[in-house]
C-alpha cells in the first residue's frame, strides 16, 4: 500500500502543505470550508497523520537528493557555488547530499524517492516545459526547484528574479542615453533545451526595450570560447554607426572572452561602447576591466532553496515559504558603461 504524506493531502485538497499541518495541529485558525477539503482529502487517501508522521520520522535518511545538470550541457564551474552552498546548508541541518545527474531524467527522480534514498530533493537545470516536473510533483518526498518552469505543478520554486534583472539592465542603458541595445543570446544547446531562464530574460529584454523606445538586436546563438567571442566582437563593431551602443551579456561565461576580443581590437567598454553583464559580483569585480553587472548570486538562491526545503520537511519550523520565491537582483556600476551625456 502506498504511504501517503501531507504533501499528497495538500495536492488533493488544493491547499499548501502548511495548511494541512495547521488543520492537523490547530496552531492557526482555518476556515471551515478549507478544513473540510483537507479532511476529505485525508479520508480519500486514508491518511493517518499521527501514526504516519511517526513512521515517516522513523524512516528519515538525513539525505538531500540534488539533481544537477552534469552531462546535459551544463557549465560545471558555474554549478560549484550552488553545490557548495547546498552542501553547507545540508550539514547545518545534519543532512548529507546525494548527487544525481540530470541526464537520468525522471528515472533518477523515481529512483531517489522509490528506494527511500533521501528525505527531499532539490532540482536544478529546469526547462521551461520540463517533463520531470509532473513526475516530481507526484513523489512522496518534498521537491524544490531552482528555476521557474511554465507550470510548476504546485512545487515550490526558488530562483533569481531574471525578469527584474533584464529590466534593470535595459533601464540602465536607456537612462544613460544609449541609442541601441545589442543582446548576446545563449548557446544553441540552451536555446534548444528551453532552459527556463533563457525565455524569461529574452522576453523581458524585448518587452522593456519597447517600453523605453530603444532599438534592440539579439545575436543568437552565441557559443562559448574565444573564437565565438571574436566573431561577436566583429559583429558589434560592424554595428557602430556613431551612436551610443549598449551591449547586454546575460550569461557570464561569454563576458571575459568578449572583453579580451574587444581589447585586441582597441575597443574600450566605457569609452567606445557600453557593456553590462549578468553575473556574480565576484566575477565582475575580478575581471579586467571590472564590468558593470546585474547580480546573479547562486549562493543566495541556493540558501533560500534549502530554507524552503527544510521548511517543507518541518512546516512548524519557521515562517511559511512562498510558492515562488525570487531573489531580487541588484545593479553595480563599474567602468564599462558610458556615462550619461551632459546637457
Amino acid at each position: 500500500m502506498a504511504a501517503f504524506t501531507s504533501k499528497d493531502v495538500a495536492r488533493i485538497a488544493g491547499v499548501s502543505q502548511s495548511t494541512v499541518s495547521y488543520v492537523m495541529t490547530g496552531k492557526r485558525p482555518i476556515s471551515e470550508r478549507t478544513r473540510r477539503r483537507v479532511l476529505d482529502a485525508m479520508e480519500e487517501l486514508t491518511y493517518e497523520p499521527h501514526s504516519g508522521a511517526r513512521a515517516l520520522a522513523g524512516r528519515r535518511t538525513q539525505v538531500v537528493g540534488l539533481v544537477v545538470p552534469f552531462g546535459a550541457g551544463g557549465e560545471t564551474l558555474a554549478l560549484l557555488p550552488f553545490i557548495e552552498t547546498i552542501a553547507s546548508s545540508a550539514r547545518v541541518h545534519d543532512h548529507e547530499v546525494l548527487l544525481v545527474t540530470a541526464d537520468e531524467g525522471s528515472a533518477g527522480l523515481r529512483r531517489l524517492a522509490g528506494r527511500a534514498l533521501c528525505d527531499a530533493i532539490i532540482m536544478m537545470d529546469i526547462e521551461e516545459h520540463d517533463d520531470r516536473v509532473p513526475v516530481a510533483a507526484a513523489l512522496s518526498v518534498p521537491v524544490v526547484l531552482i528555476g521557474v518552469p511554465a507550470d510548476p505543478a504546485g512545487l515550490h520554486c526558488v530562483d533569481l528574479d531574471f525578469e527584474a534583472a533584464a529590466r534593470m539592465a535595459v533601464d540602465e542603458l536607456a537612462d544613460t542615453g544609449h541609442d541601441e541595445i545589442v543582446v548576446l543570446g545563449y548557446t544553441a544547446s540552451a536555446m534548444e533545451r528551453g532552459l527556463n531562464f533563457v525565455g524569461r530574460v529574452l522576453r523581458t529584454v524585448r518587452r522593456q526595450a519597447r517600453v523605453r523606445g530603444l532599438p534592440l538586436t539579439v545575436i543568437e546563438p552565441v557559443e562559448r570560447g574565444r573564437e565565438a567571442a571574436a566573431t561577436v566582437a566583429d559583429q558589434l563593431l560592424a554595428r557602430r554607426t556613431g551612436g551610443r551602443l549598449g551591449v547586454l551579456v546575460p550569461h557570464s561565461d561569454t563576458i571575459v572572452p568578449l572583453l579580451h576580443a574587444l581589447r585586441q581590437r582597441d575597443v574600450v567598454p566605457g569609452r567606445d561602447i557600453s557593456l553590462i553583464g549578468l553575473s556574480s559580483d565576484r566575477a565582475a569585480e575580478q575581471s579586467d576591466p571590472p564590468y558593470t553587472n546585474v547580480s546573479e548570486e547562486p549562493r543566495d538562491v541556493s540558501r533560500r532553496a534549502m530554507e524552503t526545503l527544510f521548511w517543507l520537511l518541518d512546516p512548524s519550523s519557521g515562517v511559511e515559504r512562498p510558492a515562488i520565491d525570487l531573489v531580487a537582483p541588484r545593479l553595480t556600476r563599474r567602468t564599462t558603461v558610458l556615462p550619461a551625456p551632459s546637457h
